[in-house]
């Protein structure tokens, strides 16, 4: 009989196991280990941008937008769920996205105490080294800011649980999901524009297990009963950093896509443009001239896309997208080689597209 207790327990137990296994959280560490580093390697290896120096960014303000406090059972907490120094990570992702290589973040969020320092340095200089006292450098501005905010934690988005006794032991395992979600948008200072905004999301996840024993003696007179647990919550404030992260680098992609920026091109040497030689015949020894070779002009023809394409940085499907362009566009044509023709439109923009979607015939 003891055997069979003893049995039906370890089953209980490794059922609960299982069932922590199935939500992808163990005790040791309660994140999604392959979407975390995944996002850690994205954000160090992304490519370099196409420009030598990093864009100069200002980071005014990165709050939280929420309004969510603390979950605490039967309480009124007056903590707040999220962080309140989420401008910290941001700060640190934008210097250190691409290993650094995309931008460059100056001093605005503590912009009071950078000019009252300024204005103390430039009084005394001027109090001890007279009309001859020598200037501060200029502030450098930015071109661009990065604004946003945590928009949005939702608790319990998911939860569920699952649990076994026999013979009053048995174990039972429970576990929740939150998501946080934030938003980043880049404005121009040149114009006021918004050039792009971008939203994520990262879930926040938590597990309790417990394993209890109620055994009765005596004929049910004595009873004796024990009861473990273990809690593991997944920290908002990491969730916070690793949304910021993913952010951060989905401004960059955006970018991209818009032709705001380019990454820059580190593949293997481009080939050069085979082109026709017209060898010319030698001249007769009684010709009283010598022949020379004549260039062919350069013909530009006029093509229109039949469909809506994308235009290439190369003669590659796998190479970047440059443009999304849309059916009817106007195209000089150039050279074709391989089934990929060299295109360029009235404003400047150039790359290569299939042969088969042009047509000399506006649709």
């Amino acid at each position: 009989m003891k055997r069979t207790i003893i049995a039906l327990s370890v089953v209980a137990m490794l059922s609960g196991c299982a069932v922590i296994q199935s939500t992808g959280l163990s005790e040791s560490d309660p994140t999604i280990t392959g979407q975390r580093e995944g996002v850690k390697k994205e954000f160090d290896t992304i490519p370099a941008p196409a420009a030598t120096k990093p864009l100069s960014v200002a980071v005014y303000s990165f709050q939280d937008k929420t309004g969510q406090r603390r979950p605490q059972a039967n309480v009124a907490s007056l903590s707040t769920a999220v962080t309140q120094g989420a401008e910290t990570f941001l700060i640190q992702a934008l210097q250190n996205v691409g290993n650094g290589q995309w931008f460059e973040v100056v001093e605005r969020v503590g912009i009071d105490n950078l000019t009252k320092e300024r204005l103390i340095i430039r009084q005394m200089r001027e109090a001890y080294e007279g009309n001859n006292a020598k200037p501060l450098l200029p502030m450098q501005f930015a071109g661009m800011i990065i604004e946003g905010g945590i928009i949005g934690y939702d608790t319990s988005t998911n939860s569920g649980g699952a649990g076994m006794r026999v013979f009053g032991i048995g174990k039972q395992t429970q576990w929740t999901q939150d998501v946080v979600t934030i938003s980043l948008r880049a404005v121009s200072v040149n114009t006021g524009k918004v050039l792009m905004t971008v939203a994520v999301q990262k879930t926040i996840l938590s597990t309790a297990d417990s394993a209890t024993a109620l055994k009765f003696f005596d004929a049910g007179t004595q009873a004796f009963e024990a009861e473990a647990g273990l809690t593991i919550n997944e920290p908002g404030t990491y969730a916070v950093k690793a949304a910021t992260e993913m952010a951060v680098v989905e401004l960059i992609k955006e970018g991209v896509r818009r032709g705001i920026w380019e990454y820059r091109y580190v593949g293997p040497k481009k080939p050069e443009e085979v082109k026709d030689v017209v060898v010319q015949p030698k001249a007769a020894p009684e010709a009283k001239q010598e022949a020379k070779p004549c260039a062919a002009p350069e013909v530009v023809v006029t093509h229109y896309l039949k469909e809506d394409s994308y235009v290439f940085k190369e003669a590659d499907e796998k190479s970047q997208k440059t443009w999304q362009l849309k059916k009817g566009q106007e195209f000089d044509t150039g050279p074709t080689v391989n089934g990929w023709v060299a295109v360029s439109t009235k404003d400047g923009k150039k790359g290569f597209v299939r042969q088969e979607v042009l047509t000399p015939n506006k649709p």
